[in-house]
């Protein structure tokens, strides 16, 4: 049966799609290839942490010894680090908690020792109203250096003399974002971060400067509770796999963007599923972006099982947890036993952007570690 909905035609002196050949959407909208408008500076609230773009160079990652912080604990109840002024509550009942009553740039070694565990177990774990927002960028990246080696993005936006800052700056952006829209069918980019190195960050710190009142939120689904609920058949065979992980699509996208490059791609081969060193869990390694191929696999085989691992990802809200954000808090996560992706929903009517800031930092981990030693 015919639709009885009306038939919308182009304006005959339109065209049909806005979009210039030479002005490629972003590959990630989150991710800003080239500076931010000057009248930035004058609306944001903390404007040494503007995207700015020095230019450096890194040579690829050798491999280095990596001991969690996490495996030096003891003593389990974490009595360092949750004292009895602290107040934890849970997000969701097996992963995402809340802690108040903690300032980060107070906690000592061991207190560092404990968070790291905790966030092991937790997978993610939120810090509201943090005073370590307003210490600046050297107190930051020596906390997180706790936590592991610091990794150095390689071509988004840092901050001057820190390169292993990478920040995230919306205001406004209609243009762009409408670009990326005509595009895409949703904002969200389901992701592991940095996952093609050859140690991919274990612990990541993100800090919020400035949001929206409502809206900018991350989700984070759990990729050891997502292993789980497999079939054992299914398992026992992604156990022996094998992906190749490149960060070649980001960096020709940031290229074509006209964005400055500070590191040759990486290909690093790992395994499919890894084996977390803290909980001892299998989790899922799987990524929507930087998976280029499974070895043995031939391409269509290859795009129907990343296409149902991360449509199991992304569907299981029964072992996801969202964070919503207020200024000054500080998230941590284990990027080992995650996945997640921002979420862009704080565009008005035009798709002009509220006001959202927010930087990382990544502590590089462990080699991820297979099921099978003799796919090491």
């Amino acid at each position: 049966m015919p639709s009885s909905a009306p038939v919308l035609r182009p304006n005959k002196t339109e065209a049909v799609s806005s979009q210039k050949k030479d002005e490629p959407i972003s590959y990630d909208i989150n991710l800003p290839y080239v500076d931010v408008k000057g009248d930035s500076q004058a609306h944001t609230k903390y404007p040494k942490y503007l995207p700015s773009w020095d230019k450096v160079w890194f040579d690829p990652l050798p491999p280095f010894e990596y001991e969690d912080p996490a495996l030096r604990v003891t003593d389990k109840s974490k009595r360092n680090l949750l004292t009895p002024g602290t107040k934890v509550s849970d997000i969701q009942p097996r992963m995402g908690s809340i802690v108040e009553g903690v300032q980060l740039n107070q906690l000592s070694d061991a207190a560092k020792d404990e968070l790291a565990l905790l966030i092991a177990e937790r997978k993610v774990v939120a810090f509201p109203d943090q005073d370590l927002i307003d210490d600046g960028p050297a107190a930051q990246e020596g906390f997180l250096r706790h936590f592991g080696k610091p990794n150095y993005q390689p071509v988004s936006g840092s901050m001057r003399g820190h390169p292993g800052f990478h920040i995230i700056h919306r205001d406004g952006n209609k243009e762009e974002i409408t670009r990326f829209l005509e595009q895409r069918t949703t904002t969200t980019l389901w992701h592991q971060d940095v996952s093609y190195e050859i140690q991919p960050p274990a612990y990541v710190m993100l800090g919020l400067l400035e949001g929206p009142e409502v809206g900018g939120d991350t989700v984070f689904s759990a990729t050891d509770m997502a292993y789980k609920r497999l079939s054992p058949s299914l398992t026992s065979w992604l156990d022996t796999l094998r992906a190749v992980h490149s960060s070649a699509k980001m960096i020709n996208h940031a290229r074509l963007a006209g964005g400055l490059i500070r590191k040759d791609a990486v290909d690093t081969v790992h395994p499919l599923v890894r084996v977390h060193p803290v909980t001892g869990e299998k989790c899922l390694f799987v990524n929507g972006e930087f998976i280029t191929k499974i070895q043995g696999l031939k391409e269509p085989e290859q795009r129907w099982l990343l296409d149902f691992l991360m449509q199991h990802v992304i569907s299981g809200h029964d072992f996801q947890a969202r964070v919503r954000w207020q200024p000054r808090t500080i998230v941590m996560f284990d990027n080992r036993s995650t996945t997640h992706s921002a979420i862009v929903d704080y565009l008005d009517d035009d798709n002009s952007a509220k006001p959202r800031h927010i930087f990382r930092l990544c502590a590089l981990g462990e080699k991820p570690i297979p099921v099978y030693d003799q796919f090491e």
